[in-house]
């Protein structure tokens, strides 16, 4: 039901949403203290400390939410293109005036404080995303329409990238979760994870040998070819008949050669090679015969992963930085360097795996007190909550984040207009990906790539970063009824 335009303003807004709001940084902020506890800690709650520091973060947030709250519903998608150039410009000023920090230049030092810009440029980017998408009769259907949104999203990705932030730069990849939502074309999200898997494959088989088979060549030809096929699968105009040919006789000359193979090993590759590049000739020729654009774009598609397959490795040596090249390899397996770049994963994983199931308890963890884990309070702030609470307390908590996420979609759905929804699921996807990220590197599932826990990570960029994504969508929540005024107006 939507709220009446005389209905009190704290009874329009979403209690569940901002109640789970202050169960997270409340229990955050203990996580802290964790963290930053040691046996040389006088008191929690010393000048200067932590714990103390993220208390002044935290009342600060107060009076941004009071801001927000009391703010016109309108200014959002009115100044959403101001906010946006403004956010953009301080990006391109950050790269050249910010200090080297740790590799990269992403903090602007203002006195005794730090400020991140690359922080609050994702709530300039998810309103400007959704005030775009809010235009009339705007429809993801056109190359123009494709262009402006997804500039929209990658010029601060380059911005942040030239910053050597190649973590943050990261978390805007998210932002095509909602533009799916809106229409983005499946197409698109199929060709990143083919990237992701040509990527892996590319490096971790390497070098290696399955019997005289080279195992890169192989994989990557017959996950190409398997595309190619999936490709031509799509075309609402293909001949079904020479279609399954195509696969049976895909099938058959494979099924030859593992026998043949059996009783005179020679490189399957060559095979796998062979097959792919006759299937990239016979798309060519019947675009050419029959003027079919699906075979053109597809035969076109396979060029382009067999380049992006081949060119991974030289990526990898001369573009990525070193510590980028170390965490992507420990990640993958690819070497263990448990006093190197591993070492961080290899402490936070004894840190979470000495919890056990129910944790030590509150200032009792050992590894973390004794300071084992690097970054303990800010990226890796995740094993404190593991060996302090163990299983359930960690499991307790990915549900509170989960109810979170899920309730930023519930909400962005009931939306009366394209911009509350668009921005809902904007953050909705911000906090997916900040939380699967984090998590998954603390656990040694992705690359450390160096991105906050959501209001659990120590900082105050970060908190106050992801109190204002929350709390405009909670203000513009609250007053969808007058989006559907101005959409009906």
């Amino acid at each position: 039901m939507l709220p009446n335009a005389s209905t009190p303003l704290f009874r329009r807004i979403d209690w569940i949403l901002v109640g789970l709001y202050f169960l997270l940084i409340v229990t955050g902020w203990f996580s802290i203290c964790g963290a930053s506890f040691s046996l040389e800690t006088a008191s929690l709650f010393e000048s200067g400390s932590r714990p103390a520091m993220q208390l002044v973060w935290m009342g600060l947030s107060g009076v941004l939410i009071l801001l927000i709250l009391l703010s016109d519903v309108g200014w959002f998608e009115t100044f959403a293109p101001i906010f946006y150039i403004l956010m953009m410009g301080l990006l391109f000023v950050t790269i050249f005036i910010a200090p080297d920090i740790k590799g990269s230049h992403s903090w602007l030092v203002l006195g005794s404080m730090r400020l991140q810009p690359a922080e609050f440029a994702k709530i300039a980017t998810s309103l400007m995303l959704a005030s775009a998408l809010n235009r009339y009769k705007f429809k993801l259907n056109s190359f123009r329409a494709y262009a402006e949104v997804f500039v929209i999203v990658l010029l601060p990705m380059m911005l942040i990238f030239l910053q050597k932030e190649a973590g943050s730069a990261l978390v805007y990849t998210a932002l095509f979760l909602a533009l799916y939502r809106e229409g983005l074309s499946g197409i698109f999200l199929g060709l990143a994870f083919i990237a992701v898997v040509l990527f892996v494959m590319a490096l971790s088989l390497a070098d290696v040998f399955w019997g005289a088979t080279q195992a890169d060549y192989w994989a990557l030809s017959t996950v190409i070819t398997v595309a190619i096929f999936i490709a031509l699968a799509l075309n609402p105009k293909r001949n079904s008949r020479l279609f399954s040919w195509g696969i049976g006789g895909y099938i058959g000359v494979y099924a030859s050669a593992l026998l043949v193979n059996y009783f005179f090993p020679f490189d399957l590759s060559y095979i796998a090679i062979i097959i792919l590049v006759a299937l990239i000739v016979y798309c060519l020729w019947i675009a050419v015969k029959l003027f079919a654009r699906h075979y053109l774009i597809t035969a076109l598609f396979a060029v382009g992963c067999v380049v992006y397959s081949l060119s991974v490795s030289f990526v990898f040596e001369n573009v990525l930085q070193p510590h980028q090249r170390g965490r992507i390899a420990v990640a993958l397996g690819l070497k263990e360097d448990l006093k190197g770049m591993g070492y961080n994963v290899n402490q936070a994983k004894i840190a979470i795996g000495s919890g056990g199931l129910t944790g030590k308890g509150f200032l009792k963890g050992t590894q973390t007190k004794l300071s084992y884990v690097p970054e303990q309070d800010t990226d890796f702030i995740f094993c404190t909550v593991g060996e302090e609470h163990g299983f359930i307390g960690s499991t307790a908590l990915l549900l509170i984040y989960l109810a979170l996420i899920l309730r930023f979609f519930y909400l962005a759905e009931r939306q009366v207009n394209a911009f509350g929804r668009v921005y809902g699921y904007c953050v909705g996807s911000i906090f997916l990906f900040h939380l699967a990220v984090n998590v998954g590197m603390v656990l040694g599932i992705v690359p450390v790539i160096g991105i906050p826990l959501p209001f659990f990570s120590y900082g105050g960029s970060s908190l106050w970063g992801f109190t204002i994504l929350l709390f405009i969508f909670v203000r513009i929540d609250a007053d969808r009824k007058r989006g559907r005024s101005k959409s009906l107006s």
